[in-house]
């Protein structure tokens, strides 16, 4: 018996690749992935992008999402590429797919895809978390006994059933500040910190419930993350732009 094939002509191929940089702010924060995927998909056709998509009985669009940030978790640094069945100006795409998605959800950057994975450029992210209630020496000593061990294990439930995740192994660096003594926001903490794409991921929940279990840490409020920075990672822990590359590869050389 013959295999069957789907009708019609194969899909057109892909022509151009390109990636995003984008944001997720304010309320939008507390959009899922799945959430995003759909807002993003509709966008694509409200701006009318000529996406290559790809063959079989179901085609779907060429789109890969890099590293997505936890629910309820702000990002200034979120990525995805996706494949154009025609070549297109990246800043027209940029000013019409951000026009196209809900305020909250915003496009930073579009740039043409050089040779390499972005995936693979993704070695650690930069995290800011606001502790708000919280006074800045009570959780410089809570960082203080945390990066103090070798070890933190914390209990999390995964897509593989629960299982315990050594926190502290994934944290490379953690500095504690705190608000200024007459802001309107009241007294809180900052942690910023600096963790190394693992599997499963180290969210920053995971970081507090580690900081509660080393240093009887206890949020009298939610947690504020941001993830500011991810991509590449240098000898002094200093995270790089995972699109430097792409753009150096579009530009000529003088």
């Amino acid at each position: 018996m013959s295999r069957r094939t789907p009708d019609g002509p194969p899909p057109p191929p892909v022509v151009q690749r390109v990636r995003i940089r984008y944001a997720k702010r304010g309320r939008l924060r507390f959009t899922s992935h799945r959430d995003f995927a759909r807002a993003f998909e509709r966008a694509l056709r409200r701006a009318e992008v000529p996406m290559g998509y790809s063959a079989g009985f179901s085609p779907h669009q060429k789109i890969s999402y890099v590293g997505a940030s936890p629910t309820g978790v702000a990002s200034e640094a979120e990525y995805l590429e996706i494949g154009l069945a025609r070549e297109v100006d990246i800043e027209q795409l940029r000013t019409s797919l951000d026009a196209a998605l809900p305020e909250g959800l915003d496009i930073v950057e579009v740039v043409v895809a050089g040779p390499g994975s972005l995936a693979e450029r993704m070695e650690a992210s930069a995290w800011r978390i606001e502790l708000p209630g919280l006074s800045e020496a009570l959780v410089r000593d809570a960082v203080e006994q945390f990066l103090a061990c070798a070890e933190v294990g914390i209990e999390r439930m995964t897509k593989g059933g629960r299982r315990t995740v050594d926190v502290r192994a994934a944290v490379i660096e953690m500095t504690v500040s705190g608000a200024a003594p007459d802001s309107p926001d009241g007294e809180r903490a900052i942690i910023d910190m600096v963790v190394r794409q693992v599997t499963p991921t180290v969210r920053p929940d995971d970081v507090v419930a580690a900081l509660r279990s080393v240093g009887g840490l206890a949020p009298v409020a939610s947690p504020l993350a941001v993830r500011q920075a991810q991509g590449p990672l240098d000898e002094q822990a200093a995270i790089g732009d995972p699109l430097a590359a792409d753009r150096n590869h579009a530009t000529p050389p003088p």
